[in-house]
């Protein structure tokens, strides 16, 4: 099973590098007054940390509103 993983690894590994290099071309990002030019490969990459970083947190608020409304509906019952 290690081998395995560690193949998945070195695979995705690869794959973001020849996408990175197969990607370099500017291009343009412009919202409200703010604008930027970057490779689209680092545009790829920010967007994806970003979306991991605020859905981890989204995940975590839902779980704990999801938790708190059952320890609630407990309360409730025991009454």
């Amino acid at each position: 099973m290690r081998w395995l993983h560690l193949a998945t690894v070195i695979i995705l590994a690869v794959a973001t590098v020849i996408f990175a290099l197969q990607n370099l071309e500017m291009v343009s990002i412009d919202f409200l007054s703010f604008g930027i030019r970057t490779p689209l490969a680092f545009l790829v990459a920010v967007v994806y940390l970003v979306g991991m970083a605020t859905g981890g947190s989204f995940l975590a608020l839902i779980r704990r509103s999801f938790a708190g409304a059952r320890i609630g509906e407990l309360g409730r019952s025991a009454r």
